[in-house]
């Protein structure tokens, strides 16, 4: 799940992705890394044994593929009055890693967090303009002077009033805090400088940027917390401990529709309503009408598929070989299938090219002579490829996918760029570029060896508690022995897998994808050689040229209000990703979900996800 929210980047660790959010949070203000690709779960091993009863049949996929069976998400409607009752039951693939929305890198975190906070501003799911939230309005003469009127109706799921003391808690004392660890201080510090955030009045807030910030009101969207809980825990230096697994549900306050109930690790999280939340429908009626939503947290996207069909779950985020299945079970079984197009996330294999020594061993997270070849440009464009872009989306998309090259997917139609270096599938011209580089066969076995002598042997990390992702790394483990590499296949669970990608850096090769959004500035987390998800190179110090290049493209693109000088910034920074390489894209898969008809306001969209603002959705029976 997303946050409405301009995001380029939280690692889905998927960093950018998966179909489209389970709940609306579609936009966020920085990257996270992603657990789905567009589904879930480790190996086949056993299936339902109804699936031999389902035959995949060319037609059928043709049709699927022509959308005949998808029903289009709507770009225009208005919510009803609904009635209080009911609960929404949604599948998750891994636990969260904890409450703590500030420290949050993953979807598996964040898709629950989105509905415990807010921020002063969202994204609207239809239009993507910025909408007041628990600001109700505005002010600025010059555009580095900001005056935030905040909602004076507003509690925390406490009960307690929501303040200006809570918005400069959440700057001053939080993200600003050089002992909290987060992605969001990356966006909000502006050429170096922070934003000075002061309390006018209890309902008043001032905002003092050292530059104009183009994308400041998406960034806002930010979530705020409330300083009558943390405070005394930041003084007390245990921030970055509280609102973990452990907490009970009372220490986890926000403003957000829903609160914690319960959470049973490995089985299930429960939120329940807020009493408190301050939106109203057109009835005067408080939101949300749902008594409950329920994470079930399930093994894979096998397991989830059959919970599904067996209705114990309201929405499925569909891998493409699942169509045959469901497509002819929608009337039956009363739910419908949408087809929002390419995903706004991307998926990618990165390498470790950290030159660093692990503090506690004393030896470098890298082997050397591995660390030389992750550092080499024209090692990563063999790479790139070796890989069959095709082959994966017809063998395990069944064709809804698109090759993807650079950080950005065709579906941002406002900064997407084609004119990126491409890297169509020739394993020929892999193999050349690893001979010119010193690798060849020396002792006959098949594997390179590199002029040293050493097997040109990498170990490969995905989350395997993803079925398609894990089908795509053994296609990629494939395309590289097929150029003379060995490939040691290792999935892991997709939180272990985050933990060694920002925490351990004990790993070589990852596939993994990002959240996108529309604002490309929000992947800075990502792309800034400071920011707190530089994946490739966790330093915080320019390796490249380059980097302090992209570092450049950020911040200007941040005070520059042309809208058409922003695009060829960014249209640079995708131009220098695809050449360089950092992180390999892969393929991008078309966002396709199922939903139970049995909700009313029910409205998904394109942008918003399966559950469009889903403080408005009731159960109609």
């Amino acid at each position: 799940m997303k946050k409405i929210k301009n995001v380029v980047s939280l690692l889905s660790l998927s960093l950018f992705i998966l179909s489209l959010s389970i709940l609306s949070k579609v936009f966020n203000s920085k990257f996270v890394l992603e657990s789905k690709f567009c589904s879930p779960s480790q190996q086949e091993k056993v299936k339902p044994r109804f699936f031999n009863k389902i035959i995949l049949t060319e037609n059928f996929l043709k049709k699927a593929v022509a959308k005949s069976v998808f029903k289009k998400p709507l770009k225009e409607y208005e919510f009803e009055c609904g009635k209080y009752r009911g609960k929404l039951i949604l599948p998750a693939t891994s636990d969260p890693k904890s409450f703590n929305p500030i420290l949050a890198k993953e979807t598996s975190t964040t898709q629950i967090t989105s509905l415990l906070f807010e921020g002063l501003t969202k994204v609207d799911p239809k239009s993507l303009e910025v909408l007041p939230n628990l600001a109700k309005k505005w002010q600025t003469q010059d555009g580095k002077t900001w005056i935030f009127y905040l909602r004076e109706d507003v509690k925390w799921s406490d009960g307690e009033s929501f303040t200006a003391d809570d918005v400069v808690f959440t700057f001053n004392d939080l993200i600003y805090n050089p002992e909290i660890p987060n992605s969001s201080r990356d966006i909000f510090t502006i050429e170096g400088e922070k934003i000075k955030v002061e309390k006018v009045d209890t309902y008043r807030v001032k905002f003092t940027l050292p530059s104009v910030f183009a994308p400041f009101l998406r960034a806002l969207s930010q979530e705020i917390l409330p300083k009558h809980c943390y405070y005394h825990l930041v003084k007390e230096n245990k921030f970055n401990f509280s609102m973990g697994l452990d907490a009970k549900p009372h220490q986890i306050v926000g403003t957000g529709p829903f609160r914690l109930k319960k959470y049973l690790p490995g089985e299930r999280v429960v939120l329940e309503r807020n009493p408190y939340y301050w939106k109203k429908d057109s009835c005067g009626n408080r939101l949300p009408y749902l008594d409950e939503i329920i994470f079930v947290i399930l093994p894979n996207q096998d397991t989830a598929l059959l919970k599904f069909l067996e209705g114990e779950i309201d929405y499925y985020s569909l891998r493409p070989q699942d169509l045959a299945i469901l497509g002819p079970k929608q009337e039956e079984d009363n739910f419908s299938i949408y087809n929002a197009g390419p995903s706004f996330g991307s998926n990618f294999l990165v390498l470790n090219q950290n030159p660093q020594l692990n503090p506690y061993t004393k030896k470098p997270f890298v082997i050397p002579y591995k660390l030389r070849w992750f550092q080499n440009e024209e090692f990563r464009k063999a790479i790139s490829y070796a890989i069959n872009r095709e082959e994966i989306i017809q063998v395990v998309l069944n064709g809804l996918g698109v090759p993807q090259y650079s950080p950005l997917s065709p579906a941002n139609k406002i900064y997407y760029t084609f004119s990126v270096t491409k890297y169509p599938y020739n394993p020929t011209k892999a193999k050349k570029i690893l001979q010119k580089l010193g690798f060849s066969d020396r002792n006959g076995d098949g594997i390179l060896e590199d002029s040293q002598g050493h097997k040109l042997e990498i170990n490969f990390f995905t989350n395997g508690d993803n079925t398609q992702r894990v089908k795509i790394a053994t296609l990629i483990k494939k395309d590289l022995e097929d150029i003379g590499m060995k490939i040691n296949f290792l999935p892991l669970n997709f939180n272990n897998l985050v933990n060694k990608l920002v925490s351990t850096f004990d790993w070589e090769m990852i596939l993994i994808g990002l959240t996108g959004g529309i604002e490309p500035y929000f992947g800075k987390n990502v792309w800034s050689y400071k920011g707190a998800l530089h994946m490739w190179n966790p330093t915080k110090v320019a390796l490249y040229e380059w980097e302090k290049e992209i570092e450049d493209i950020f911040n200007l693109s941040a005070k520059t209000l042309d809208e058409e000088e922003r695009k060829k910034l960014f249209y640079r920074w995708q131009k220098i990703a695809s050449s360089k390489l950092p992180l390999i894209y892969t393929v991008n898969t078309y966002s396709i979900y199922a939903v139970r008809e049995k909700f009313g306001n029910l409205y998904p969209t394109a942008y918003g996800g399966a559950f469009s603002e889903v403080e408005y959705i009731y159960l109609q029976k």
